[in-house]
């Protein structure tokens, strides 16, 4: 089978590697249709090399092992990681947080996978490949964090940084009928940040973006944040731009350090912080109504490429002009 491999600075190729055997009992072996790409982009340009990208996908069973909760034949949409599935987090449905993962270095751009089969939800039968793929990190992250936050209709969300799955954050906010206020600069993307009804959109080079925010808040600041660039100084916008009282989820993935003021920032500001990875797997039904019924979804998918032009694929997302890519592998 083929897989996507890093072999150079900018520099894609594809490797042939055996297709993969289920291991254990309750496992199954899906056939990836779609393979959405995620910030595998940032590797690519390093020249990280590497085989064994992605972490998301959509797809069809077709072997399974004995006890396996699905069957042949069965589209589901593959989560990531291969959780122990034993211990408290992941029977509550926390899996992603789960302390006894397993590897056994899989990918999801190839063609095949094997996975233990309760982390393969069916998708519904009016749902295709491509937009039920979207529930892992092009909704799910933004999604997972809605839910911390309690986002519902009252809320005004701030929303740092419009990559896919900021981008993904406004589709789960509108859909929720959250007021959004975004931050970004890359013009491609704001852009599609208005045609999907972000009307207040904040430029982060602003000297003044932390006034901006509040004036059209009514002084306040908004309700909850929710920052997915991982950029230092996006965390201290969201921090010294949310109300008092209000909550921020950290989705972007971030090495460096923010510095946090404990009594001004927090203490005497009210507001909480909360980490969020993803979303508990007891509510996929719901990410998928969003998929099912919210008419941003579509808007969301920038670019479809056959696995066989990869090289390209990984060009557009360096490029940023672009929202979420999705990989068919057997094309």
């Amino acid at each position: 089978m083929r897989m996507v491999a890093i072999t150079g600075q900018k520099q894609i190729e594809l490797v042939e590697y055996e297709k993969p055997k289920l291991l254990l009992d309750s496992w199954a072996l899906v056939k990836i249709h779609v393979a959405p790409m995620c910030a595998e982009y940032k590797s690519f340009s390093e020249g990280h090399r590497c085989v064994g990208l992605g972490h998301e996908a959509a797809g069809e069973v077709v072997e399974v092992s004995p006890g396996s909760k699905v069957k042949v034949g069965d589209r589901v949409v593959v989560m990531p990681q291969y959780p122990c599935g034993e211990c408290v987090l992941c029977i509550a449905g926390d899996y992603v947080h789960c302390e006894h993962n397993l590897d056994y270095g899989a990918s999801t751009m190839t063609q095949y996978i094997a996975k233990p089969s309760w982390l393969l939800p069916k998708i519904p039968d009016d749902v295709s490949y491509e937009k039920a793929s979207l529930a892992c990190c092009g909704l799910g992250a933004s999604f997972g964090a809605m839910e911390k936050l309690g986002v519902n209709a009252f809320s005004t969300v701030l929303i740092s940084g419009l990559g896919p799955v900021g981008l993904g954050a406004i589709v789960n906010a509108q859909y929720r009928g959250a007021r959004v206020i975004a931050v970004e600069m890359n013009e491609y993307r704001v852009q599609l940040a208005r045609e999907m009804g972000a009307v207040d959109i904040i430029d982060p080079r602003s000297k003044n973006a932390v006034e901006q925010i509040k004036l059209l808040t009514g002084g306040r600041g908004a309700d909850c944040g929710i920052e997915t660039s991982g950029v230092i100084a996006a965390h201290r916008l969201q921090i010294d731009a949310i109300a008092r009282g209000g909550k921020i989820a950290f989705v972007g993935e971030c090495g460096d350090e923010t510095m946090i003021r404990v009594s001004p920032d927090l203490i005497r500001k009210g507001i909480s912080l909360v980490g969020s990875w993803h979303y508990n797997l007891n509510s996929y039904p719901r990410i998928m109504q969003v998929i099912q019924n919210s008419s941003l979804v579509d808007k969301l998918i920038s670019h479809v490429y056959p696995m066989s032009k990869t090289q390209e694929a990984f060009q557009t997302s360096l490029s940023q002009q672009c929202a979420k890519i999705l990989l068919k592998p057997w094309e």
